[in-house]
């Protein structure tokens, strides 16, 4: 029985290699070979397809050049700013200014695997020319900012953004020209209706106190401003703003102050987050608490809506609390205006001048009699300024003085020499 088993093994050896060869071989057929010449895309072309927006658009390498293969394209943008991405897709729609122009580049390629390229065509590009208009003529300096408002037409209260614009004359702009201002957030496109004017009756400025921008959303704000003038074609003018960079997120809303502690020697801050469509952990806090006493100031961070500080019973403080949306929930953004100060604590009374006129003189005299009463203790008089000597006899002895001091000249004069006569040793003898 095993030898029948040993034969019918032998002999389905042969199939079984023929057959694993056969696999091998139609596997190598289907991978490409590394020198396969990919043809590029064809037909590619750029259009404008709205206000900072442009429709790339290609179609596949003719028929036979990699039909059955899993093509994708690199597309590079070169103006007006480097980027460069794949798809599979034989169209793109990108955000990008265009009043300076358009250029960009597509290739097709093959990949071995998401590391590695197998193949790539050659590049073909395209471009799209920048708007006519007289150099110089459009807008200059544009600046937006957004802020977030809540509405109570609705039942349940809904959120909406305002959105300012600002922006300068051109140079070479005649005193005619008319400035207006259109904005695009997603596929909503929405003119200005409301300007401010300069001394000329030009728009310079712009607010939409109701848009369809969304602060959670990760579009891109787009602005464009253009022109009219009798005399010259204005140059259009377009710029892309992230959300994050141009949000000006509200105050904290209700902030509260309580002297804490047995001794009233903590502060107790409480405040609400800002009005705004992200939700209360999305925000990061700055607490500056003012001491008015002493004219100094202490900031201090928080994730939370409370804050409890060491403050001295003696002192008046006044809080002021500021917010950001933080990391977490988008990219870093502006921080807002400080809150309103809320104050706590009363200053101890300070002097007034007229109390520091009668308190002062009152301090010197007293300083004074301290000072005198210390140099009696220490007879500080007597040591800086010693006593003159007095003579030692009285006036009326002087002419007996005198007659004695006569009569006795010779013999002080005799005594006089003597001591003169006598050598150095003799002066120590103890009769002198």
């Amino acid at each position: 029985m095993a030898c029948t088993q040993d034969l019918t093994l032998a002999a389905m050896a042969p199939a079984l290699l023929i057959l694993l060869g056969t696999v091998a071989v139609s596997q190598a057929d289907a991978l490409p070979d590394e020198t396969l010449l990919l043809l590029p895309p064809v037909n590619f072309t750029i259009q404008a397809a709205g206000l900072a927006q442009v429709l790339l658009r290609w179609q596949p390498p003719p028929d036979g050049a990699g039909a059955n293969l899993d093509l994708e394209y690199h597309v590079r943008m070169h103006t007006p700013q480097e980027d460069e991405y794949e798809t599979r897709s034989t169209e793109s729609r990108q955000a990008t200014p265009l009043h300076r122009g358009v250029s960009a580049s597509v290739r097709t390629i093959l990949r071995r695997d998401s590391h590695s390229l197998l193949a790539a065509s050659r590049w073909v590009s395209a471009r799209l020319e920048a708007p006519p208009g007289t150099p110089g003529t459009a807008a200059v300096n544009l600046t937006c900012t957004t802020n977030t408002a809540v509405g109570n037409d609705t039942p349940s209260a809904s959120y909406w953004v305002s959105l300012r614009c600002a922006w300068l004359v051109g140079e070479a702009a005649p005193q005619d020209t008319q400035y207006f201002l259109y904005y695009r957030f997603g596929s909503q496109t929405e003119e200005c209706w409301k300007y401010s004017r300069d001394a000329l009756q030009r728009n310079i400025a712009c607010w939409f106190p109701k848009t369809a921008i969304r602060s959670k959303r990760p579009d891109p704000l787009a602005v464009y401003v253009n022109g009219s003038s009798k005399f010259m074609a204005i140059q259009p003018f377009d710029q892309l703003f992230a959300l994050h960079a141009i949000d000006q997120v509200n105050p904290p809303q209700n902030v509260s102050t309580e002297v804490a502690g047995l001794e009233g020697t903590r502060v107790s801050i409480q405040w609400e987050k800002p009005v705004s469509a992200f939700p209360a952990h999305c925000f990061h806090y700055q607490v500056k608490i003012n001491n008015t006493r002493r004219g100094s100031a202490q900031t201090e961070h928080s994730t939370t809506n409370g804050f409890t500080s060491v403050i001295d019973n003696s002192s008046r403080y006044c809080v002021e609390v500021r917010a950001t949306v933080s990391a977490a929930c988008r990219a870093a953004s502006l921080w807002s205006a400080w809150s309103p100060p809320s104050c706590v604590g009363h200053d101890k009374p300070r002097p007034s001048p007229e109390q520091l006129l009668l308190v002062l003189p009152a301090t010197v005299c007293l300083v004074l009699l301290i000072c005198s009463f210390v140099c009696k203790i220490c007879h500080l008089w007597t040591r800086v300024f010693p006593p003159v000597p007095t003579p030692s006899r009285s006036l009326g002895n002087l002419e007996a003085m005198s007659y004695e001091k006569t009569a006795s000249q010779d013999a002080e004069s005799e005594v006089i020499m003597y001591v003169e006569e006598l050598g150095p040793e003799m002066l120590e003898h103890p009769v002198f």
